[in-house]
């Protein structure tokens, strides 16, 4: 049984007396120990699936499907039981840091609030301890818990945000975009952190990006999402390096790699934008933007089908794929 399901899962907003579909009949599973990246551009429907899994969805969202944890279907809880699932089950490092942490808390406070809050006989001295433990975790000195958010880095709070998801033990970690505003060298440092938390401590991780490379060389599996849908699904390095989706194959091109032959030169772009999601075109949703598109395109909406090593919603790579 995997760690965390997405069954069928569809999520709608009640925007201005319409209905817009953010998320379309998702269906994905990470296990412990395994870490799943999805990718795909601002709009996409990446941040409203994984809200499922905590029920942060606003009031005017409708959820169907179901999105089991531990094989528990969490739309289904009370709000009681939801309460208690956050933090000591699954816990969310937000996009943003800068504006995550208290200002006029120390550090150390911060950290220490969930587990105090889930483990009510804790002493104070015990919890304050364990956040020494979780700022050493995530290579900072434990001193740092004195200090104050201003009087950290933007790397440091992030490791700060890291620890603070990691409180109260939980099994599985939603990182989202963890690493933006982060420079080049700290993002490395950031992503070597997570990646050696999810080794070590075996917890399962979903990871929020629109950069297919940093998904590559963190997750095992990468889902591409576009218009709320997945149209790409597999293994990260399968879909990173032969991505069959054009939408998956923009997204790679926009990272190339240094030492890449196959980017030796700027790639040429993706004009356009996600369509708005109460608003979505006949047929596949990309076709307006696809460099690869036939008429057929905006006709049929493409089921996500296996092609080759990992499944793809497109007809003209379905069709390729059953020629070869």
């Amino acid at each position: 049984m995997a760690l965390l399901e997405f069954d069928d899962v569809s999520v709608t907003y009640r925007s201005r007396g319409a209905d817009v579909p953010a998320v379309r009949n998702v269906t994905l599973s990470v296990d412990a120990g395994e870490s799943l990246g999805i990718a795909g551009e601002s709009g996409c429907g990446k941040t409203t699936l994984t809200s499922t899994v905590l029920r942060m969805q606003p009031k005017t969202a409708r959820v169907t499907g179901e999105v089991r944890l531990d094989g528990q279907n969490v739309l289904g809880l009370s709000w009681g039981k939801v309460r208690a699932l956050r933090w000591a089950q699954a816990s969310v490092v937000f996009q943003g840091a800068m504006h995550a942490l208290n200002p006029v808390q120390r550090i150390g406070d911060q950290l220490a609030e969930p587990i105090l809050l889930h483990s009510p006989k804790t002493s104070k001295a015990k919890a304050d301890g364990h956040v020494g433990e979780l700022l050493e975790m995530v290579g900072l000195p434990a001193r740092r818990a004195q200090a104050y958010p201003h009087q950290l880095s933007g790397g440091q709070k992030q490791r700060v945000m890291i620890a603070m998801a990691l409180a109260c033990g939980p099994r599985l970690i939603i990182a989202d975009e963890p690493t933006t505003a982060l420079d080049v060298m700290v993002q490395a440092q950031v992503l070597d952190v997570i990646t050696g938390l999810v080794k070590d401590l075996g917890v399962g991780l979903v990871f929020i990006s629109h950069d297919l490379s940093v998904l590559s060389s963190t997750c095992d599996q990468i889902a591409v999402m576009y218009a709320g849908r997945v149209v790409e699904e597999g293994p990260a390095g399968d879909v990173f390096d032969r991505p069959k989706h054009p939408y998956a194959g923009a997204l790679a091109g926009a990272f190339p790699r240094i030492g890449d032959t196959r980017f030796r030169y700027a790639p040429a772009g993706l004009p356009g934008d996600p369509p708005f999601p109460g608003d979505l075109p006949s047929g596949c949703p990309f076709h307006p933007r696809c460099p690869r598109a036939e008429d057929r395109c905006s006709a049929t909406e493409p089921e996500l089908l296996q092609v080759g090593q990992h499944k793809t919603a497109c007809l003209v790579a379905q069709d390729e794929a059953v020629q070869a």
